[in-house]
Parts: C-alpha cells; sequence; structure tokens
C-alpha cells in the first residue's frame, strides 16, 4: 500500500486545470480558492445572498441567482473535483440528491445496474422512487464483473458501484467494471464515499463518476448535509447542471463552506482514520464474541489484494457480526463509539444496520446479502485509538 501523500500535480493534472499546483496535501488546502479580492481575506467568504444584482439587462457578473451560481459552492467544487482529479465537481444538498440527479440526466427511461449492497436509502430509491420515473434498477453482486455484465439490458445506461460497500465492505474491480461498462456503451459511477478521495480515486481508474456523500469524510464534523459528483466530460457535467438547475437540489453557502473548510484536513484527518480503523479491526478479529469482521485492510478479507491495488488506505469503516443479542447490548456499552447513523466524523460512531441505515432493505435480501441482525458497523473516528479500543473492549467484557 503506497503513502497518499507523494501524488504529484502536473500540468496535466486537475491541480494544473485549478490552478493550484502541488500534491494531494497541498491541493486539500489551497484547490479552488484564493484569497478574496476585495478584502483579500485568506478564507473563502461564505456568500449568504439568494439573488445578485445585475448591471443591465442581460448584463451580470457571472451571477445571476442563487440556484445557478454561488461563490462558496464553485469553491467547495473545484477543490473536491481537484482532489478527484476531474475537470467538474457539481454538488449537491446530498448524496442521495447527486445520484439521482446522475440517474435522471443518463438513465431516464433506461436501464441501471447497481452494486446491491449499498446504503439502504441508495437502495429505497432505486427500488421504490426510480421506477415511477421508468428507470428500472437491477441489483448484483458487483465483486463479480461477470455478473455485472451479465446484467446489462440493450437499454443500460448507467453502472453504479459503492466500493467499498456499506456495512459489508465489498470491493468492486473498477477498473475491470469499467471497461465492462465502456464496452456497453454505458456511463460507471462509483461511490466513494467510504473511501475519500485521500484513500480512493475512481476516475483514474476508469470511472466516469465520483461520487461522495460529502456528509461524510469530506466534510467530517459531522455538521453537513451534502453530496458530490465529479466528472471528467464536459457535455456530462452540462447536462448535470442543468438537471440540477431544473430540479434544484443544491447546498446552501454555508454548507459548502464548511465543506470546504472539512477538506483542507482531509489528509490528516485520514491518516488518523485509517490507523485507528486498523487497530480497531484487528482488536476485533481477536475477540472471541465477534465472529467476522468486515474490514478490506485485514489480510484475511477476500479482496484485500484488490483493495491494496486500488486504495492507496482502508478507512475507518469497518463492520463485525456478533450474536444479535451481543450486538445489541454492545452497542448500547460503548461510552466513547455514540450510536448514531452517520459516519466519517471526527467522532466514533456505532450502528447495527438491520434496524438503523438498512432497515428499508427488504429482510430476505439483507440476509441473503450478509446484513444480518447480528451486524455491527464501526465509523471509527479521530480519538486516541488506544482509547477506542478499551472502549469496546469494556463494552465486550460485559457480554461474558
Amino acid at each position: 500500500m503506497s503513502d497518499p501523500s507523494p501524488r504529484e500535480g502536473g500540468p496535466e493534472s486537475a491541480a494544473g486545470r485549478f490552478n493550484t499546483p502541488g500534491r494531494f496535501d497541498t491541493l486539500c488546502v489551497h484547490a479552488g480558492q484564493s484569497p478574496e479580492p476585495v478584502t483579500g481575506a485568506i478564507t473563502t467568504p461564505i456568500f449568504q445572498t439568494s439573488t445578485y444584482v445585475q448591471e443591465g439587462i442581460g448584463r451580470h457578473r457571472g451571477y445571476e441567482y442563487a440556484r445557478l451560481q454561488n461563490p462558496t459552492r464553485e469553491a467547495s467544487e473545484a477543490n473536491i473535483a481537484a482532489l478527484e482529479g476531474g475537470r467538474h465537481g457539481i454538488a449537491f444538498s446530498s448524496g442521495l440528491a447527486a445520484i439521482e440527479c446522475l440517474a435522471k440526466a443518463v438513465a431516464g427511461g433506461g436501464h441501471i445496474v447497481s452494486e446491491e449492497n449499498t446504503y439502504g436509502g441508495t437502495t429505497r430509491m432505486f427500488r421504490q422512487i426510480l421506477a415511477r420515473l421508468g428507470i428500472k434498477v437491477t441489483l448484483v453482486d458487483a465483486r463479480d464483473p461477470a455478473a455485472v455484465e451479465a446484467a446489462i439490458r440493450p437499454q443500460t445506461r448507467l453502472i453504479h458501484l459503492e466500493t467499498p460497500s456499506n456495512p459489508l465492505m465489498r470491493i468492486a474491480d473498477i477498473e475491470t467494471v469499467g471497461a465492462v461498462a465502456r464496452r456497453h456503451g454505458a456511463l460507471l459511477c462509483v461511490d466513494s464515499t467510504f473511501a475519500s478521495p485521500s484513500n480512493q480515486r475512481p476516475l483514474a481508474l476508469g470511472a466516469d463518476v465520483a461520487m461522495h456523500s460529502t456528509t461524510k469524510y469530506l466534510s467530517g464534523h459531522s455538521d453537513v448535509l451534502g453530496g458530490i459528483l465529479v466528472v471528467d466530460d464536459d457535455a456530462l457535467a452540462d447536462e448535470l447542471h442543468f438537471v440540477r438547475k431544473s430540479t434544484g437540489p443544491v447546498p446552501g453557502p454555508m454548507d459548502s463552506w464548511l465543506t470546504l473548510r472539512g477538506t483542507r484536513t482531509l489528509h490528516l484527518r485520514m491518516e488518523r482514520h485509517n490507523h485507528n480503523g486498523m487497530l480497531v479491526a484487528e482488536f476485533l478479529e481477536s475477540h472471541p464474541a465477534v465472529r467476522a469482521v468486515h474490514y478490506p485492510g485485514l489480510p484475511v478479507h477476500p479482496q484485500h489484494d484488490l483493495a491494496r491495488r486500488q486504495m492507496t488506505g482502508f478507512s475507518g469503516m469497518l463492520s463485525a457480526e456478533l450474536s444479535r443479542a451481543d450486538a445489541e447490548r454492545m452497542v448500547e456499552r460503548t461510552r466513547l463509539f455514540r450510536l448514531a447513523e452517520s459516519l466519517g466524523g471526527v467522532e466514533s460512531m456505532i450502528s447495527i444496520p438491520s434496524v438503523m441505515t438498512h432497515a428499508s432493505v427488504p429482510e430476505e435480501a439483507r440476509l441473503r446479502m450478509g446484513i444480518t441482525n447480528g451486524l455491527v458497523r464501526f465509523s471509527v473516528g479521530i480519538e486516541d485509538g488506544r482509547d477506542l479500543v478499551e472502549d469496546l473492549e469494556q463494552a465486550l467484557r460485559t457480554l461474558e
């Protein structure tokens, strides 16, 4: 596994396109930003406005209405696009809004092939909402590229991966599935929320779209709701902007500013998330009450080698299987791990997907995938890892 810090900028990189030289860590701090021209403020201002005064009929300074343009949002979009190595960032009011916009833009009346082990809200939207718009969705185990290809129809417009997946930490081969998508004239979108651009960059592996819930690692402080799509193709970016403008799911300037503040420390936070995630995974793997641990950084993970090839770190996301009774007792006995449904914040969180994040997924489908009633999901924060292990140790001790 390589260190994420030496990634180069260079004339053909997003750093060059956004006029920001430097490697990944430098892009986190500077990409998409410059001193405010009137006062020289070093921090991008929060343009808390709904509209802009125009100089005359048909004459303005590039800003007409906040649903169309906002300088704070644009700075955040440019920053994240640079981190993903893409030309265009299009931000949304949530991760689900980002996925919905992409589906409307490219798959209207068509067909989508998606990884089955996605966030429960994504599955709910695919199963219960997109069908109303004439979009059909086939869910597959995308760990097998042949299964993805077998599900493709003449009407397939989009392949949607979530890797690592939520909550079983499945790994899909982005490069191989990207080749499948190109053979069939479909676009490949990768929800890389669990990895962040610090650990994985889908566009460099052949994806057409990199997607994130910016609520999670990118913002990193559990105080934002948002999503983003990053693309290279100009025409696709134009279409996504058009659909967003026409349907309105934009993030507000305050959320955009908080996201930009978060990405400035992404590289530092992810180093600690990666370290603590491994520490907790190794502890849980050794505990007798834990039946299995799902973490791609562990050599026992069935796709560990693939994860090492396409990721530079494994984040703080993992899940573990216990008995149902042990799982329920443990999540209510932790002191530092907070029982909550989100993830990717500086604080550690714990949840039971079957009754929380994935409660809307039909039980038969959940159990078939392996989302049992005793599966516990961990979002390991940036506290001292030793304290986190001790917290889990005391919570598990009560089960004996």
